[in-house]
């Protein structure tokens, strides 16, 4: 997609940080935004900030909770009813659970899945056929984060969840090319939001005792000192937005904010190829009977 007035974009988790972000430079270049949240008091907030920039007409916000199927179903209604056609959808939604594996709660379990993992398939049922309807094109955007490729000591159940959303991307891209839609997996690091307040959100079928729920792990925990210096580090939304932008134009496969973390990801794949050898033959063999695992053409695309 390289044209964007007149295009319309849904955004989950649109009402604040990185999704409102979004929400306004995509309006600054001329689209129409729907933008869902589950939080009332963030939507009326960002509604004030979108009439402020002088954008009202062409953000509107829904209330919506992203790991309720049904109600996902009639936000696709209502985007239709409010803009037309759907081009752009940017399944963002996502929580903060900074919480070991080892010491987690089934409840903390389920609820990270449910919010950061199954809204994306949610968001795909409901409104991908909405893209593929008018056979214009699109894009699909998923929020992961750098927690998706590079993992954070004590925070498995966000890393697991993070990781899965890469995978997920690079499987519908995939399957989306030969249609002319693009898959982007974006892949934020610092980026000044409010996605530790999650624990505000939490249902009643996730509750758990006050005492267990999760603070910053170990390594998270920083002085005044060092929280300045990391602000230096630190994206604004809409900044993050911009980059989600070219992203698309791209019909980029990953996005990033944080170019700091390159060492850590380079090690990583260091350690995937020292651990997998290197022998020429079979992998010659490997790619004419297997070439959908092997050489995948969305690994060698260039923007």
């Amino acid at each position: 997609m390289r044209e964007f007035a007149g295009r319309t974009a849904f955004i989950t988790g649109g009402a604040s940080g990185i999704g409102l972000g979004m929400a306004k430079v995509f309006a600054w270049a001329g689209m129409n935004v729907v933008a869902g949240d589950i939080r009332e008091d963030h939507i009326a907030a960002a509604h004030d900030a979108i009439a402020d920039e002088g954008l009202a007409e062409r953000v509107r916000f829904i209330r919506l909770d992203v790991t309720d199927r049904e109600a996902f179903a009639a936000a696709a209604e209502e985007a239709d009813a409010m803009f037309g056609k759907l081009h752009v959808l940017c399944n963002n939604a996502g929580i903060g659970l900074l919480k070991p594996i080892s010491t987690a709660s089934e409840a903390d379990w389920d609820w990270a899945i449910d919010v950061n993992l199954n809204s994306m398939f949610n968001g795909v049922k409901a409104l991908l056929p909405r893209i593929r309807k008018h056979g214009e094109g699109g894009h699909v955007v998923n929020t992961a984060s750098m927690a998706g490729v590079l993992q954070y000591s004590q925070a498995g159940i966000y890393v697991t969840t993070k990781f899965a959303v890469v995978g997920f991307s690079e499987a519908l891209r995939a399957e989306l090319a030969p249609e002319g839609i693009g898959v982007s997996a974006f892949c934020p690091g610092g980026v000044r939001t409010n996605i530790r307040e999650y624990e505000k959100t939490r249902p009643e079928r996730f509750a758990v005792e006050a005492e267990t729920r999760s603070g910053p792990p170990p390594g998270f925990s920083f002085t005044e000192e060092q929280r300045a210096r990391l602000a230096s580090l630190t994206a604004s939304p809409e900044e993050a937005g911009e980059l989600v932008l070219q992203g698309i134009r791209d019909n980029a496969l990953y996005i990033f904010t944080a170019p700091e973390f390159r060492a850590g990801v380079e090690e990583r794949f260091a350690a995937i190829r020292r651990a997998l050898g290197q022998d020429e033959e079979r992998a010659a063999v490997a790619r004419e009977l297997i070439p959908g695992l092997v050489g995948s053409p969305i690994y060698n695309e260039a923007p």
